[in-house]
């Protein structure tokens, strides 16, 4: 980002700064003053737990200052752009901004709105899925339809063979009456193949409608660049394996690996080096994923592991030889053959099973993290069950 800090409190990009913040508080539902009286309480409870706080503060600080800097309208798309930009969690998206930024020097709202949805052209809109679900509905409506014509029809084609039998029946003449039944047969038979035909056809929609809403899913759980499950697959995937690892009493542990100095790869050699980084550590977490040991990215240079059946300390050692593995890798920057320095991550591992809450492990893990790149980097780290 290209602006200074923040300037005096009377300036009126400290007062947007202000309205972030005030917006943040109004998703946590908690008032200025339970904010307040909650900061000291935060800091109190470790360092690791003030940084956080300082961190989210300079964010939000961040954030105002580029869409003040701007001339941004205050809008959930703005700012969820600006996120993306700050933290590098949409490479495609800070690639587009970097380059307007050095041709123009400024961005305005409908050059956001413009790039955001070529940008994210790949993703499943709800627009899309609303219009496949109308569609879905439109078929059913269709299928009611030709459900109740049929049965509609056989029921008049019953009450009408009903009255020619109650003629043949009386002793009338038979000519006639057999005329009549054959025309009827032959109108019963036609409709039926209408009907048919129509059900066919019906069938044809409906089955390419499924293919398009399971490519729908797929898009919307999978990480389109390193092909890995994304942060809402993870969800639920933990949602179900915690439950699995209760019933069964089994171990359950989780970790964050965080690719170190991402940013500088990406300023160094370039955004499509640090993507071919992102997926070169992202095949070689997957290399030890199975069924018990679920990888997913979790949002920009951030990986997250699920392994059942393992203690905190067996996936720690797991998630090392991934590390140690890494490590060892001499990589190339290819668009100018020159050896890149080494690439190395960090990670925070946590046992699931040791807190009530599987968020309270994950912001265990996260700390953990936080840990292993402040002493160092390139290092594993378990968190402490009493966090």
């Amino acid at each position: 980002m290209t602006g200074a800090s923040s300037s005096s409190a009377a300036s009126p990009q400290h007062g947007l700064t202000d309205r972030l913040a005030r917006w943040a508080r109004g998703f946590s539902g908690r008032s200025e003053e339970e904010e307040a009286e909650a900061e000291p309480q935060r800091a109190r409870a470790g360092s690791s737990a003030n940084r956080e706080i300082t961190r989210r503060r300079k964010l939000y600080e961040d954030i105002g200052d580029f869409l003040f800097a701007h001339d941004l309208d205050l809008t959930p798309l703005n700012f969820s752009v600006a996120l993306d930009y700050l933290t590098g969690a949409h490479i495609g998206m800070e690639k587009a901004i970097k380059a307007v930024l050095a041709e123009r020097g400024k961005i305005t709202n409908g050059w956001i709105e413009t790039t955001a949805a070529e940008q994210r052209g790949d993703e499943v809109t709800p627009e899309a899925l609303a219009s496949m679900l109308d569609k879905v509905e439109e078929n059913l409506s269709q299928f009611t339809g030709l459900m109740t014509e049929s049965r509609n029809s056989a029921k008049d084609y019953g009450a009408a063979l009903q009255e020619e039998v109650k003629g043949l029946s009386a002793g009338s003449d038979t000519q006639p009456i057999l005329g009549r039944l054959v025309a009827l047969t032959r109108s019963m038979v036609e409709k039926t193949r209408q009907v048919e035909s129509q059900l066919r056809d019906n069938q044809k929609q409906t089955q390419l409608l499924k293919s398009n809403l399971e490519s729908a899913r797929r898009a919307a759980e999978h990480d389109h660049l390193t092909g890995l499950p994304n942060r809402r697959a993870f969800e639920s995937v933990l949602r179900d394996e915690v439950k699995l690892a209760q019933a069964q009493n089994e171990s359950l542990a989780v970790a964050f690996c965080d690719i170190d100095h991402f940013k500088v790869i990406n300023d160094t050699h370039g955004h499509d080096t640090g993507d071919r980084v992102l997926k070169f550590v992202a095949g070689l977490l997957a290399k030890i994923s199975n069924d018990q040991c679920h990888v997913a990215r979790h949002g920009g240079e951030e990986f997250v592991m699920l392994f059942r059946g393992k203690t905190a300390a067996e996936a720690c050692e797991a998630v090392d030889g991934v590390r140690q593995d890494l490590s060892t890798r001499s990589l190339v920057n290819r668009a100018n053959g020159e050896r890149m320095e080494r690439v190395s991550f960090s990670a925070g591992v946590a046992n699931m099973m040791a807190y009530d809450d599987p968020r309270a492990a994950l912001k265990a893990a996260d700390r953990a993290l936080y840990l292993a790149k402040e002493h160092g980097r390139n290092r594993v780290y378990l968190a402490a069950e009493t966090d």
